[in-house]
């Protein structure tokens, strides 16, 4: 049976078993009593709000099972938009991070990344019958193509880092408004992970997926949940518990409503890894 997601505060009470003796901010909530705060954008199949506001998706299902083997169930979900992530993880308003977020070099230095939990490459959505033949970044910057994005996505950076013009980039809130861009005829291709665009693509008779066995190697990135620095011990205790549910079949059988399947799994890669080559 799938644990409840999210339990408000004043409901079940925090059983610290595997975190008791450990400081930081996180666990001064876990001391007094107060929910643990996961922070997400509305992200299809990664991360998003039910239609009661639980917290969905493979990510939060990870994030939330992992953090119920430590004996920790008292969750509050807290959605936001993308861009808001990092600043509100800093500010503490929440205690973690889920959603999809990838583990890179330039965010490393303000989140400290559980051991990743997927590995997911971006994914192009374009019109229907791909006219501009676009397929993948490269295909953007030759054809001094518009693209949308979402803001503060690792699309925007990758684009950049390329060498796409930031005229090209179009940085919307999420994937409701690329869509939506894109019927408007107002940029040519959408850039997002490939969950998100195979879930849009079906979606949308107006608009397709590019050719995905196209797109650059570089663009493979492996998800993580994000902590503060100040949660470290934390940390360590979380990605314990994490290293004994990754992969195994209760977790498999979870994640497998949200398209999650075994080509999805991260393999050894490591979150120190990925902040040195990602």
């Amino acid at each position: 049976m799938k644990i409840q997601k999210t339990l408000i505060a004043g409901g079940i009470a925090v059983i610290a078993t595997a975190t008791a003796a450990f400081a930081g901010p996180l666990q001064d909530r876990i001391d007094a009593g107060e929910t643990i705060r996961i922070g997400f954008a509305n992200i299809p199949l990664w991360g998003y709000p039910d239609e009661e506001g639980n917290a969905d998706g493979f990510t939060n299902d990870i994030a939330i099972q992992t953090l119920a083997s430590m004996g920790l169930t008292n969750i509050e979900p807290v959605v936001t938009d993308w861009g808001g992530l990092i600043p509100g993880l800093k500010a503490e308003r929440f205690d973690l991070i889920t959603g999809g977020m990838y583990i890179l070099n330039s965010r490393c230095e303000n989140v400290a990344f559980s051991e990743p939990v997927a590995a997911s490459g971006d994914g192009i959505l374009v019109a229907a019958g791909n006219p501009e033949g676009i397929n993948n970044y490269t295909d953007i910057l030759n054809g001094s193509h518009t693209m949308v994005t979402g803001a503060g996505y690792n699309t925007v950076e990758a684009a950049q880092n390329l060498g796409i013009a930031d005229d090209n980039i179009m940085q919307v809130p999420g994937p409701t408004e690329m869509v939506a861009a894109m019927k408007a005829g107002r940029a040519d291709a959408a850039v997002l992970t490939d969950f998100e665009a195979q879930h849009l693509a079906a979606d949308h008779a107006e608009i397709e997926l590019a050719d995905s066995s196209q797109m650059e190697e570089w663009s493979k990135n492996f998800a993580a949940i994000g902590f503060r620095h100040e949660d470290q011990d934390f940390l360590v205790a979380f990605n314990e518990a994490l290293g004994a549910y990754i992969g195994t079949d209760e977790m498999m059988a979870t994640v497998g409503e949200h398209e999650y399947t075994d080509v999805h799994l991260p393999g050894d890669v490591t979150a120190e890894w990925a902040c040195a080559n990602r």
